[in-house]
C-alpha cells in the first residue's frame, strides 16, 4: 500500500473509533469533558503568517487561513504512519468536519486548517490527494490542505509555533522519517491562539467543546456591540 493510502486508511480508522452521538470517555481521555461555554479560554498570542500554497498551487498566507472564522490548524506531513501522530490528529479534524455537516452554525463560523512540515514530498497535488478525507462533507466546514513553497519559507512558521521537526536516523522508519512533536492550534476569529493541543490532550470532546466556547464568546460580543451601537444612536447627543 503507498505511503499516502495507507496513511488515509489509519486516519479513517481514527475518525471511526470516536464517531457517534454516544463517543465518552476513553482509555486515553479518561474524564468527563466540560460543558461548552462553562469556562473561558485565555489568549496565548497572536496567530503567526507565513507564506503557503493552497492544494492548487495557488499562493496564500496564512493569515487569509487564520482570520475571520474560529480555526483548528494541525501541522502535519502525508508520510506519517504513527498511529498516534498526525493520523490521529486529521481523524480528530475528520470527526470536527463531521459534526459541522450536522450544524449549520459550525459549519459557517469554523475552518479546519492541515499544513504540511515536508514541502520537499507534500506539493500541491499531493496536499489536493490528501484533502480526499474532507470530500464526504460537503456542506461542512471549509478544510484547507496547506504546504509551502521551500524549507526556506517553512522554517519561520515551525519557529513562530513551536513545532518541532527533524529527521529520524532511519529514512526507512515504517511509522515514516520525520520526528516532531504532534501541536493543533486553537485559533479564535481575531487571529488570536486560545488552545494548542498535544497527543495527550487532543480528546475531539475537548476540542469541540473550545471551538463551541469560542463561538458563544464571539455570539456575546456581537451582541454586546450591537446593544451599544444601539444605545448611541439613541442618545441625545446623536441626534
Amino acid at each position: 500500500m503507498k505511503p499516502v493510502f495507507l496513511t488515509l486508511a489509519i486516519i479513517g480508522m481514527s475518525a471511526v473509533a470516536f464517531a457517534g452521538p454516544n463517543f465518552g470517555r476513553t482509555e486515553d481521555y479518561d474524564y468527563d469533558a466540560p460543558a461548552a461555554g462553562s469556562y473561558t479560554l485565555p489568549i496565548i498570542k497572536a496567530a503567526a503568517d507565513g507564506e503557503v500554497l493552497d492544494s492548487n498551487g495557488k499562493p496564500r498566507h496564512l493569515r487569509e487561513l487564520t482570520r475571520g472564522r474560529i480555526t483548528v490548524m494541525s501541522f502535519i506531513y502525508t508520510r506519517c504512519a504513527a498511529a498516534k501522530a498526525c493520523p490521529y490528529a486529521t481523524g480528530v479534524l475528520l470527526h470536527l468536519h463531521a459534526a459541522s455537516a450536522e450544524d449549520a452554525e459550525l459549519a459557517r463560523h469554523l475552518r479546519l486548517v492541515s499544513l504540511s512540515f515536508d514541502p520537499v514530498n507534500d506539493t500541491p497535488e499531493r496536499m489536493a490527494a490528501y484533502a480526499g478525507i474532507a470530500s464526504e462533507h460537503l456542506h461542512a466546514a471549509p478544510w484547507s490542505f496547506v504546504t509551502t513553497p521551500s524549507q526556506a519559507e517553512l522554517r519561520p512558521i515551525l519557529t513562530a509555533y513551536g513545532q518541532a521537526v527533524d529527521k529520524k536516523q532511519n529514512p526507512q522508519d515504517p511509522t515514516g522519517p520525520l520526528n516532531h512533536t504532534l501541536r493543533v492550534f486553537l485559533i479564535d476569529s481575531a487571529g488570536n491562539i486560545r488552545n494548542i493541543y498535544s497527543s495527550g490532550t487532543l480528546d475531539p470532546r475537548l476540542l469541540l467543546a473550545d471551538v463551541q466556547t469560542l463561538l458563544r464568546e464571539s455570539t456575546r460580543s456581537a451582541a454586546t456591540e450591537r446593544a451599544s451601537s444601539n444605545k448611541d444612536s439613541q442618545s441625545p447627543s446623536s441626534k
